[in-house]
């Protein structure tokens, strides 16, 4: 199985976002990242030394070796010759629709990628994971995680129909690779006009999840220190019985975003290769930055998605 937030744990690595300021009824806040990377060229000794490998997600990773897999988010390294990054710099514009979003007001979301610099060429992305664009919406303090597909239309962008519940602070995060390139992440805050949500203070560490008779519990196998590979497992059930039958979502048994208390920090997990369909899914994943995390998890059983979330508190490098 092949395996963004993002970056929800496939063993990604915590991408560090500048966030541009935007009211709900901004028409151009864009955030990227780019991770530079520069694989051996064509005719050097490295290059011809062997076929080179990189993750989807994190093209700096590489290997020469068939059959690796990706130290920070677990995927399949994918046979490549050429460069990760074709040295462009990327950005997502947002639109909403009507520009000034309201709570309970059926708006559509529509998202152009750009190549910065030279905004009005055409920016063609690659499917990952089934899909185009992940667009994960979440409120600002975390309490509420949503994760959409925004479909490219004549029109050149890609659109969902979104509503939002409730009125108040919202992230967007939008992970996409353009075909060519590396692995991009967008991030735009947005204001909801409307009842507002209550906000929530997470501050201890909850490993456990239930809901509708599913429970899901969380455990690494190492302390919750940065700086060092972790081995995340979740383990799920359905009114107190293992399931042992999970189906894939979007091409993975399960996937993990986890984002940081001040929603700079995204990550996306996906799960390792493995035979069975559950109870237990196993992620790889790192942490750079200290600090409170959201982790939420989304897994495919029943022919319904499931949705559960957990916090985790990370501490700085362990004591050597």
């Amino acid at each position: 199985m092949k395996r963004i937030f993002v970056p929800l744990l496939a063993a990604a690595s915590l991408f560090t976002v500048a966030s541009c300021s935007s009211d709900a009824g901004s028409s151009s806040a864009t955030d990227t990242v780019t991770t530079p990377t520069d694989g051996p060229a064509a005719g050097t000794d490295e290059h011809a030394g062997g076929h080179i490998y990189s993750c989807p997600m994190h093209p700096e990773v590489t290997s020469t070796k068939a059959g690796d897999t990706c130290p920070k988010c677990g995927m399949n390294l994918e046979h490549t010759d050429l460069p990760a990054s074709n040295g462009k710099a990327y950005q997502m514009k947002f639109t909403p629709i009507p520009m000034q979003l309201v709570a309970g007001q059926p708006a559509k979301l529509a998202f152009t990628p750009q190549e910065t610099g030279n905004e009005a060429a055409p920016v063609p992305l690659a499917v990952v994971h089934e899909k185009k664009i992940h667009l994960i919406i979440v409120s600002k303090d975390l309490s509420q995680f949503y994760h959409e597909h925004p479909e490219y239309t004549a029109q050149g962008d890609y659109q969902v129909d979104y509503t939002f519940p409730k009125g108040g602070e919202f992230v967007l995060f939008q992970d996409y690779s353009p075909t060519g390139s590396s692995h991009q992440l967008g991030r735009q805050p947005v204001t909801v006009q409307g009842p507002k949500y209550a906000p929530v203070k997470f501050k201890n560490d909850d490993m456990s999840w239930e809901k509708d008779g599913y429970s899901a519990t969380l455990a690494f196998d190492k302390p919750l220190n940065t700086g060092q590979l972790l081995g995340m497992k979740i383990v799920i059930s359905k009114n107190g019985q293992p399931v042992t039958d999970l189906d894939n979502y979007l091409g993975a048994l399960g996937h993990v975003v986890v984002i940081s208390e001040d929603t700079e920090r995204y990550l996306h997990v996906h799960p390792n290769d493995q035979a069975d369909k559950g109870p237990a899914i196993g992620f790889n994943t790192n942490f750079e930055a200290p600090g409170l995390y959201r982790v939420f998890l989304q897994f495919n059983h029943a022919g319904k998605i499931h949705t559960g979330d957990f916090t985790i508190n990370v501490k700085g490098p362990a004591a050597s």
